[in-house]
């Protein structure tokens, strides 16, 4: 990028601030290992009292916790041996008296074609039970909901797949998801502000940097430091599908390392095929953009702009974060906001990331000509 271009980036991203898009946001645009801009604006909370946004504010990731967790723990299951894409979820998990969810793969939960319903409130029935039967009690539940679709029929995006694919791990690790990842993969790759949330561990430290969510009917509360999804938080902080929290570096020290590793630099802790597999659009339903837990381009109306190259992946969290890579041209762009604090109503941020992205890699590929772009969006 030339020298010009982060003063246009920063310039946007206080345009978003003005637009009231979000109290606040991190920025982190990287080629290859390089980190070509990180920037913090705005308030990483507002009420009850105001607090600045700052470089290493831990965000909850929302459904970022599907590939940078859940999908991830399935890829070092798979290398093990423990795990098969392709093997019905029945045989994982025993017994298992369910039906019409028997044929029911990983591959079809990863990618969203299972054909289960996208989300139920089910915190409401969980809260009434101890929370040590609340994980089982959610199982039960989901396994007794009548699928929306047949399997592959449909592109469903849906929480209770992700759900059940926590409850796999468990199953064949005999270990609970956060201990797996702590153990197997965020621990040794050294990501210590990249955990799954425990709500009941002690209270939050105040002295951490975290960014506040929404106003909580419901816990009557302004969600800062514990998980906002309502049945990740009913559950005890997480499940497959919500309850990551992380900083900006943290994220971008594991993209870094699954980047080699799909390049085939390294093949540690993963596999470069498996990685490879997880980045590879499955095309199980017709026009489905979903990989293997992380999604690919659209062609229209991309949370990833216009110029991302087919060789992409990325994902959103319902909290206002993103992450996006190209795999062809080594860039990764991690956008970090608090669009819902203090309300979820707040939708802005479904305008203003694409043209984010497209500002960003308009600069990166500048002079090598962006004739690719998907659609004839402007910014």
């Amino acid at each position: 990028m030339n020298g010009t271009v982060p003063d246009k980036i920063v310039e946007l991203l206080k345009k978003g601030l003005k637009e009231q898009v979000y109290p606040g946001a991190v920025l982190l645009a990287a080629r290859g290992e390089d980190i070509v801009f990180f920037h913090n604006v705005g308030s990483r909370a507002l009420i009850p009292k105001p607090l600045p946004m700052e470089r290493e504010t831990i965000f909850d990731l929302a459904s970022l916790t599907k590939p940078l967790g859940t999908a991830l723990a399935i890829m070092k299951l798979i290398d093990e041996g423990l795990v098969g894409l392709d093997i019905p979820i029945s045989s994982l998990i025993k017994p298992f008296p369910w039906k019409d969810k028997a044929n029911l793969t990983v591959r079809l939960l990863l990618s969203h074609s299972a054909g289960l319903p996208d989300w139920k409130p089910f915190y409401l029935e969980l809260t009434k039970y101890p929370m040590e039967e609340r994980k089982p009690a959610l199982r039960r539940l989901i396994m007794e909901e009548p699928l929306d679709e047949g399997p592959k029929k449909v592109s469903l995006y849906s929480d209770l797949g992700f759900m059940l694919l926590e409850w796999i791990i468990e199953t064949v690790t005999d270990q609970d998801l956060s201990s797996f990842l702590n153990s197997s993969l965020y621990h040794p790759l050294g990501l210590n502000e990249l955990y799954l949330d425990q709500i009941t561990a002690d209270t939050v430290d105040e002295k951490r940097s975290f960014a506040a969510t929404e106003y909580c009917k419901w816990r009557k509360e302004t969600m800062q430091g514990h998980v906002h999804d309502e049945n990740a938080y009913a559950l005890g902080g997480y499940s497959g599908h919500a309850g990551l929290f992380g900083t900006a570096p943290d994220i971008f020290t594991l993209i870094k390392r699954l980047i080699k590793i799909y390049h085939g630099y390294c093949s540690e802790p993963i596999t470069t095929e498996t990685v490879r597999t997880f980045f590879s659009r499955q095309e199980i339903v017709p026009d489905s953009t979903w990989a293997l837990g992380w999604d690919t381009p659209a062609e229209k109306n991309s949370s990833s702009g216009n110029y991302f190259s087919s060789s992409s992946v990325g994902h959103t969290g319902f909290t206002g974060t993103s992450v996006w890579i190209d795999l062809r041209e080594n860039i990764t762009v991690i956008f970090l906001t608090n669009r819902i604090h203090p309300s979820r109503s707040n939708e802005k941020i479904k305008d203003f990331r694409p043209k984010l992205h497209n500002l960003i890699m308009r600069e990166f590929l500048r002079g090598q000509g962006i004739h690719r772009a998907r659609s004839s969006l402007k910014y």
